[in-house]
């Protein structure tokens, strides 16, 4: 019995296979994708953020030719430019991490409450043996084991539909990777 019950059997019902939702994981993790990729475009200067990875790259390649040359000034001078640059790194890092701030508690809420549901945390989808390749399941089977090497549990079916729908939602909000 999970706390969400209440939100999760009325999509199960709606699924076409209620014993085995894929379609309900796959709508759950299309709904986080959106409202994260959605926070993240509303929240991070994107324009910004650039400017200020553009001045790291230039930092670092002046730092290279400092330490190439062995220029004990050009390196002093490069050392001041970087503790001038550390609150602007601050800066990059902080507006990288506030929509990941913002949004873990409510995903842990939403993960754990799927778990707590017995369809969705036993759904198991069969895959052929080229697909275990191609999905690198020999990878994700050293941090969990299953009975079934050429099966994906519910967690894996929410973590490949949750990329896939970020990547499209990036796509369609023209945001770039960071």
């Amino acid at each position: 019995m999970s706390y969400l019950d209440f939100i999760l059997n009325p999509l199960i019902s709606l699924d076409p296979t209620p014993s085995n939702p894929i379609f309900t994981i796959f709508i759950i993790a299309t709904i986080i994708a959106f409202f994260i990729v959605l926070l993240q475009k509303l929240l991070i200067d994107y324009d910004r953020m650039e400017e200020l990875q553009a001045e790291m790259k230039e930092l670092q390649a002046e730092a290279r030719e400092a330490q190439k040359s062995g220029d004990p000034k050009a390196l002093a001078k490069v050392q001041k430019k970087q503790m001038e640059l550390m609150p602007k790194n601050k800066e990059l890092m902080m507006m990288q991490m506030k929509p990941s701030f913002i949004t873990i508690i409510p995903i842990m809420i939403i993960y754990y409450g799927m778990i707590g549901n017995h369809a969705i945390s036993h759904v198991i989808i069969n895959i052929a043996s080229s697909q275990y390749y191609l999905l690198l399941i020999p990878i994700w089977n050293i941090f969990w084991t299953q009975s079934n090497p050429l099966t994906i549990n519910f967690f894996g079916w929410y973590i490949l539909a949750s990329f896939a729908m970020s990547f499209v939602f990036r796509r369609i909000f023209g945001l770039k990777t960071m």
